[in-house]
């Protein structure tokens, strides 16, 4: 159980009880009906939304993807919420932001760490002003490669749907930090990138946290758990997504799957967002080897 057993039984509150014992109606506004979702006249507008904390050997990749692979059928809204105490990705920021890249408009958020560390706070602020026909809740260890964005606006251009999934994605072997690929530096041209070849690919079945693509006008109408305060309360440390499965409950639906090319994840033993060289952080990398 967690270390606060109030927070966790009210998690699992949510989890198990909303919109089965008792009716979404009660914590959420209503969703709008597929029917009257609206549909993009001219260009589609998409905006993807990533957090980052003590990831900048990961956002590269990220980064770099959309300034190798920009998207050519829509106009890309990238929105990366970050913290100023996390110097690496300050400077990660500074080099992409002088980067013009067409058909895509950087939005740099910084949040105070503790509101970063509740994704939620960010998911919903970029839920409520979004101007975007549809949202990408992204994790910055996603890599959006070759015509990846455009083989997904080419499936959800004529959607009325609340809430789409890639059906894949390709994957690496969990890879300790020491890992050449984890350190790789920008090269010549201020980019990274991968070798497709070294992934291999892995069937996603449902619309888990990276993998959450919502119509705008949901995305508007709901937000991302905005009236459920436990989800909007800034943390001291990085707190488990459970909303994303209460996100789903919230919005009535688990997705569907589409087809998307080229999408690659980079899978690592050790996580950033816990404290290096401690004895919680060295048994989390164990156990994620032992289990994988």
């Amino acid at each position: 159980m967690a270390s606060d057993p109030v927070m966790w039984l009210r998690n699992h509150f949510y989890k198990h009880v909303l919109g089965s014992v008792l009716p979404v109606s009660w914590f959420a506004p209503k969703v709008p009906a597929n029917s009257t979702l609206s549909l993009p006249e001219g260009r589609l507008q998409l905006q993807l939304i990533s957090h980052s904390w003590q990831y900048a050997h990961l956002s590269q990749f990220q980064l770099s993807s959309l300034v190798n692979y920009p998207p050519k059928d829509c106009e890309l809204i990238y929105t990366l919420f970050y913290a100023q105490e996390d110097t690496a990705m300050c400077k990660l920021v500074e080099h992409f932001a002088a980067i013009n890249v067409p058909n895509v408009t950087w939005d740099w958020q910084t949040l105070p760490r503790e509101a970063l560390f509740r994704r939620a706070i960010g998911r919903h602020r970029a839920a409520k002003s979004s101007v975007a026909h549809w949202l990408w809740f992204a994790d910055c260890d996603l890599i959006f490669h070759k015509g990846c964005i455009d083989s997904l606006v080419s499936q959800i251009r004529d959607k009325q749907q609340p809430l789409v999934f890639p059906d894949h994605e390709g994957i690496t072997d969990l890879l300790p930090a020491e890992h050449p690929m984890l350190n790789q530096s920008l090269d010549s041209s201020g980019t990274v990138d991968i070798d497709p070849k070294l992934f291999y690919r892995n069937e996603i079945t449902k619309a888990k946290g990276a993998f959450q693509i919502v119509h705008g006008d949901v995305a508007r109408a709901v937000g991302y758990c905005g009236t459920l305060q436990l989800y909007q309360q800034p943390s001291v440390q990085w707190r488990k997504t459970y909303e994303d499965t209460v996100f789903r409950r919230l919005i009535e639906t688990e997705g569907q799957a589409v087809p998307v090319r080229n999408l690659y994840r980079i899978r690592h033993a050790e996580k950033g967002r816990y404290s290096k060289d401690s004895w919680l952080s060295d048994l989390r990398a164990r156990l994620r080897k032992l289990f994988d």
